[in-house]
């Protein structure tokens, strides 16, 4: 009775906050690259990376102009260093900017975060040039401002330029050139090694016709140093956008009208409380009425003690195995986000019902928490490591459309056994689809796509098995291995990369590129090494726990805990971490 009374105070907390004053906003987040005399330290906006071990780097600079960051580059070439580069964001889950613990006396971080100066839009050709450090929200306002929009963009807008591409980051559109970032790219300028006649490093200006942009737009930062990125433009529009809440008995026959039917729609699907949520998103004509916004409520600034308090009250759910206390949390949060829009804003302060119809700058991409004007000290983004708020995985895999209707079919036979043991991803954002066209990038996606992430609890501490986790290992391993899915770029547990390189046609193509940029492998850490090429990692005891293997003996899982390396329910292929005293077996 008194974990229900606590969580039902949290959401009254939560539910006050939400219509506090506008002027609420959060403490900044923290800068990814934190020194001390002892050397520094490289972390991501959660804190923690996925194997839970630290990146240091001894030696960091700033660049604020692109001949310093190509001195820069041509300084580690000459001294035989290892480089990675950083923004001032860093919210890749895996490793993508740590040179690694072997690199780590002869490596080099660059960071972008003074590299921001350069925005230069060009008008009569629709186009804009803008500097690698450059921030989303930076982009988006100044493009907005001089009367165009910049048509795809993900939904956080706490990302550099550089960053977005690079990852192949997204929204959601099978319209035009699509819903990635990348596909919108129609020229860029990458920093590369030369010789010493060259001066050790060179800046390469590459155009919308030549062949390597198909490599550099998606390049995770293993083939040079982006400095400059030209991106395609239109004139600006507004968006109408409305929620439908309602059952999810035909999602599977009717996700694919959807994206084909909405520029920018999605959907949210709530396994456990058998929901969808279709978001029916098209542009409209600029002289519509409304002034709204997004300001999606999982990137909004929230109370400290709130944030807090949420994440104690999991942790006791966790701890006592209390399934029907995570299917009420996941009723209030799903009852809340229907009463308040998802974030949705009328006038740019209050949601007062649909469609919201608002400027594309201001519909397209959310994250109020990370801006601090006031410098507030007692409100954060929910999940900042300094105030011990929300802690989750986050999984992002990449369907081919035509595969994406029997994944479905066989997520809803896993949840028909026992619907519950889905509350606890519901209680985040349940699973969010998107839609990403087709793209030429080496290694973005060969056809039409289909999208979904799920996040969900994880443990303070690596050797604490999570409550039902052996059904999202099944889903999981299910997505990638049954229908061959791939995985989001940033993000996602290492399981998710297995046998990569065989999932994109023209993965030879990219590594070609690599040899001919960057022969000495001066852009290549222990995570591409391991992840992108296929390097070989031991199993070790645990290591099924937090995805950094597959189990195939139980001292993979934790069998002192009682959990043990069993076969999937749905898909008997998967071996997963399953708990034999629940209920599900």
């Amino acid at each position: 009775m008194y974990q229900i009374q606590y969580l039902l105070w949290c959401f009254i907390c939560l539910l006050y906050l939400v219509h506090r004053s506008p002027t609420t906003v959060a403490m900044p987040p923290q800068p990814p690259v934190r020194c001390n005399d002892g050397g520094c330290a490289l972390y991501n906006s959660y804190g923690v990376w996925n194997d839970r071990k630290e990146c240091h780097i001894p030696n960091v600079t700033y660049p604020s102009t692109e001949e310093e960051l190509r001195l820069a580059v041509a300084y580690a070439n000459r001294k035989k260093l290892k480089i990675k580069v950083v923004s001032r964001f860093s919210h890749t889950i895996p490793k993508l900017a740590c040179p690694g613990s072997h690199n780590f006396s002869n490596s080099m971080l660059i960071s972008t975060s003074n590299y921001n100066s350069l925005i230069d839009i060009d008008r009569a050709n629709l186009a804009v040039t803008v500097d690698a450090g450059v921030s989303l929200r930076e982009l988006i306002d100044r493009v907005e401002a001089a009367g165009l929009s910049l048509t795809a963009a993900p939904y956080w807008e706490g990302v550099s330029i550089g960053g977005v591409i690079s990852t192949a980051a997204h929204g959601s559109s099978w319209w035009g050139k699509g819903g990635g970032v990348h596909d919108h790219v129609i020229g860029m300028s990458v920093i590369v090694p030369a010789t010493e006649s060259q001066g050790f490093a060179k800046i390469m200006r590459i155009g919308a016709q030549d062949s390597v942009l198909k490599a550099v737009k998606v390049s995770l930062g293993l083939l040079g140093v982006i400095s400059k990125v030209k991106l395609s433009l239109e004139p600006a529009f507004k968006r109408s956008i409305t929620y439908n809440f309602t059952k999810d008995d035909q999602i599977e026959d009717i996700f694919m009208d959807h994206g084909k039917q909405y520029e920018f729609g999605d959907i949210t699907w709530y396994p456990s409380k058998h929901t969808a949520v279709y978001r029916y998103d098209s542009r409209v004509p600029l002289n519509t009425s409304g002034d709204g916004k997004f300001d999606f409520l999982g990137f909004q600034s929230n109370s400290i003690l709130v944030s807090q308090s949420t994440r104690t009250a999991e942790k006791l759910l966790e701890n006592a195995r209390n399934v029907k206390g995570k299917c009420l949390m996941a009723s209030t949060f799903i009852g809340f986000k229907k009463l308040v829009g998802n974030g949705l804003k009328n006038n740019g302060l209050t949601f007062t019902g649909y469609p919201v119809i608002g400027h594309q700058g201001k519909i397209q991409a959310s994250g109020s928490c990370l801006y601090s004007p006031e410098a507030r000290i007692d409100t954060s983004c929910a999940w900042d490591p300094r105030i011990k708020g929300l802690f989750f995985y986050e999984s992002t895999t990449i369907f081919p459309a035509s595969k994406f209707r029997d994944f479905i079919r066989d997520v809803k036979k896993l949840r028909d056994i026992k619907p519950e043991n889905f509350c606890g991803v519901d209680i985040y954002n349940g699973l969010l689809i998107r839609f990403i066209k087709a793209s030429d990038a080496y290694l973005g996606q060969s056809e039409d796509s289909v999208v979904v992430d799920f996040n969900y609890y994880r443990a303070d501490d690596s050797s604490t098995p999570r409550m039902n986790q052996d059904v999202w290992e099944e889903i999981e391993q299910m997505a990638f291995f049954k229908y061959g899915a791939k995985p989001h770029w940033a993000k996602n547990r290492n399981l998710a990369f297995l046998n990569v390189q065989s999932k994109y046609p023209n993965f030879s193509k990219f590594v070609a590129a690599k040899k001919q940029l960057d022969p000495q492998n001066m852009f290549s850490s222990e995570w591409s090494d391991e992840i992108l090429f296929g390097k070989d990692r031991p199993k070790g005891d645990g290591c099924a726990l937090e995805g950094q293997c597959i189990c195939s003996e139980d001292r993979h899982c934790s069998p002192s805990k009682g959990y043990f390396c069993r076969a999937g329910l749905v898909y008997t292929e998967a071996r997963v971490c399953r708990d034999i005293s629940s209920s599900i077996i």
